[in-house]
C-alpha cells in the first residue's frame, strides 16, 4: 500500500482564508428563486414569502456572500421592474433561459432575505442590454441614504436605511456569444471601465468585479482577460472566473482530478493579471473573484430548454449530486483555500434547486445534497491563516491532465485557538495512508478525522425519500506521538482531519 507524506509548518503562510470565499449564487433561473428561497403560501415561508427551512439550510451550509440576480439572467434584465407594490410589476421574457419573468421577487426582497440568511449581498448590474446610466441608478436607489429622487423611492418602499452594498459585479460573461448583449473585448472593457469610475463617484466604497472569461476553454481566453484589464485595471478590484465540471464528460479518473484545471485557471488568470499590471506599472496586484463554480451535467442543459415553451420557474438543470461529486466538490474548495493569497470571492452556483447544494419540493421539504456537506464543513472549520502544503504523493494517469497526484491537501491555523485543519482528498480508488508531521505546531493532539467518501456506491444520492443517504461520517480520532500522527484516507474520499493544543477543546 503506497504512503503519502505532508509536513506542516506555520513558517509557510499563504493567506487569510477569506469568509467570502464561501460564498453562494442566486439567479433567476428554473427553480432557484421561485420555489427555492421564495415561495408564498409554503408551510414554512413566512409573510414575505420567504422560504423558513431554505434558509435555515444556508445558515448551516454557513454562506457568506450571495451573488444575484445572474448570471445570464442579468444581461436582459430591467432592475427597476423587480421593486415597489409586485401587483404592478410587469412580466417580461427572460431570454436567457427562456422564460417568464414574473418579478414578484427583486431587489428589495433580495436584500431582506440576504439580511434573514446573515448574508453579504454581491450585486450584478446589467451591461449586456444596459450600460452606465441604469447601474449609476440601480447604485442610487441601493447605496445612496436618502433625498433624492431614487432613493427616496427605496425609502417609500419600506427601506428607510440604504442597503449598503459592497460588492458590484460588471456584467455577466459577456465574452460568450450566447450572451443577451455579447461584445468583443474591446467594447467590454471600455464599457466597463466608464461604469466603474462612474459607479465610483457615487460610493468609492464598493468594490468592482469586471467579467473575465466564460471559462478556460473559450477561444478568446487570457487575451480577453489582458485587453479587458488593459481598460479597466485601474478602477476595479477583482477580475471573475467561471468554470464547472461535468461528470457525464470522461473518464472517473478526470473528474476526481478537476481540481488540477482550477489550480490551472487560477494561475493563468493571476499571470494574465500581473502581466497587464507590470506592462501598466500598477503595484497592487488585482485579485479574482471565482463567483461561478461547481459540479454541472452540462450535457443536459440544452434538453432541459428545448422541451418546453415560455412558462414560468421550470424545473432546470436540477442535478442530483453522486457521492463522487462531493469529493470533487471538497477537492475544489481546496484549490481556492490554496490560492488565498489571490482568489478573494468565491461563489458556488447556485443555492438552490439549480445545481444547488440545497434541493426543495415545491410545497414540500428541502434536504441537503452531497456536496452540501463539504462546503458545510469547509465553511466552518476553514479559518485562520490558510497554510501552503507540499505534500509528497503517488501519482496516477488520468485522459484528461496526464499524470496527477492522488492526494490533493490544504491545512489552515488558527492562530486564536490554535486549532489546525488539514483538508485532504484521496483521489485513488485504494484507501491512502497518509503520515503528517506536525512538528512546526507543537503540543498538537488529534480532535477528529471525518470523511465523505465514495464508498461501495458512488453513485449514491440524497434524495427526498432518502436525505441522509451520503452524510460525512466520524471516523477514528488521530493520535499523535512525537509531533507525528498517521491516518487512512478512504478510497474517493473527501476528508477533514483537527488538531488542537493539548488542554483545549
Amino acid at each position: 500500500m503506497r504512503t503519502a507524506q505532508l509536513t506542516i509548518d506555520p513558517a509557510f503562510t499563504i493567506g487569510p482564508a477569506d469568509r467570502r470565499l464561501f460564498g453562494s449564487f442566486v439567479e433567476h433561473m428554473g427553480r432557484c428563486v421561485y420555489g427555492g428561497v421564495y415561495e408564498p403560501g409554503h408551510p414554512t415561508a413566512d409573510g414575505r414569502g420567504l422560504r423558513g427551512d431554505v434558509l435555515a439550510l444556508t445558515r448551516e451550509l454557513g454562506v457568506s456572500v450571495v451573488r444575484y440576480p445572474g448570471g445570464n439572467f442579468v444581461s436582459g434584465y430591467r432592475w427597476e421592474d423587480g421593486v415597489g407594490p409586485v401587483g404592478d410589476r410587469p412580466r417580461r421574457l427572460d431570454l436567457a433561459w427562456k422564460t417568464i419573468e414574473t418579478n414578484a421577487f427583486g431587489l428589495d426582497e433580495f436584500m431582506t432575505w440576504a439580511a434573514e440568511a446573515g448574508v453579504e449581498p454581491m450585486m450584478a448590474v446589467n451591461l449586456g442590454t444596459r450600460g452606465v446610466r441604469e447601474a449609476l441608478d440601480l447604485l442610487e436607489y441601493a447605496n445612496h441614504p436618502g433625498g433624492t429622487q431614487l432613493s427616496d423611492l427605496r425609502r417609500k418602499h419600506g427601506a428607510e436605511e440604504p442597503y449598503g452594498v459592497r460588492l458590484w459585479c460588471l456584467g455577466n460573461e459577456l465574452d460568450g456569444p450566447w450572451q443577451v448583449g455579447h461584445k468583443t473585448a474591446d467594447e467590454y472593457g471600455r464599457l466597463a471601465a466608464e461604469t466603474a469610475r462612474a459607479m465610483k463617484m457615487i460610493d468609492p466604497s464598493i468594490s468592482l468585479v469586471a467579467c473575465g472569461s466564460s471559462n478556460r476553454r473559450m477561444p478568446t481566453f487570457a487575451s480577453w482577460e489582458a485587453t479587458v484589464l488593459e481598460h479597466t485595471y485601474e478602477h476595479v478590484d477583482y477580475i471573475s472566473a467561471h468554470t464547472y465540471y461535468d461528470p457525464s464528460d470522461g473518464d472517473r479518473a478526470s473528474i476526481l482530478a478537476s481540481a488540477v484545471d482550477m489550480d490551472n485557471f487560477i494561475r493563468d488568470v493571476v499571470a494574465t493579471a500581473d502581466h497587464v499590471a507590470a506592462k501598466q506599472r500598477h503595484r497592487r496586484k488585482l485579485r479574482i473573484s471565482f463567483d461561478e463554480w461547481n459540479v454541472w451535467y452540462e450535457s443536459r442543459l440544452q434538453a432541459d430548454l428545448d422541451r418546453r415553451g415560455w412558462v414560468e420557474a421550470p424545473a432546470l438543470i436540477e442535478d442530483d449530486f453522486t457521492a463522487v461529486d462531493a469529493v470533487v466538490v471538497g477537492d475544489l474548495l481546496i484549490t481556492l483555500l490554496r490560492h488565498a493569497d489571490r482568489v478573494g470571492v468565491a461563489c458556488q452556483a447556485q443555492l438552490a434547486n439549480v445545481i444547488a447544494p440545497i434541493r426543495t419540493r415545491t410545497g414540500g421539504p428541502a434536504w441537503r445534497q452531497s456536496i452540501f456537506h463539504p462546503f458545510a464543513l469547509t465553511a466552518r472549520y476553514a479559518r485562520g491563516t490558510v497554510l501552503r502544503t507540499e505534500p509528497v504523493s503517488p501519482t496516477y494517469e488520468t485522459k484528461k491532465y496526464g499524470e496527477v497526484p492522488v492526494l490533493d491537501t490544504v491545512a489552515v491555523h488558527d492562530e486564536e485557538t490554535g486549532v489546525l485543519t488539514v483538508f485532504a482528498v484521496n483521489r485513488g480508488e485504494t484507501d491512502l495512508p497518509l503520515d503528517l508531521d506536525l512538528r512546526g505546531l507543537p503540543g498538537l493532539r488529534g480532535l477528529a478525522h471525518t470523511s465523505l467518501a465514495a464508498g461501495d456506491d458512488p453513485t449514491a444520492t440524497n434524495t427526498e425519500a432518502e436525505p441522509e443517504r451520503v452524510t460525512p461520517r466520524e471516523m477514528n480520532t488521530p493520535t499523535t506521538d512525537g509531533g507525528r500522527s498517521s491516518v487512512l484516507l478512504p478510497a474517493v474520499s473527501w476528508n477533514v482531519l483537527r488538531f488542537a493544543p493539548t488542554g483545549d477543546v
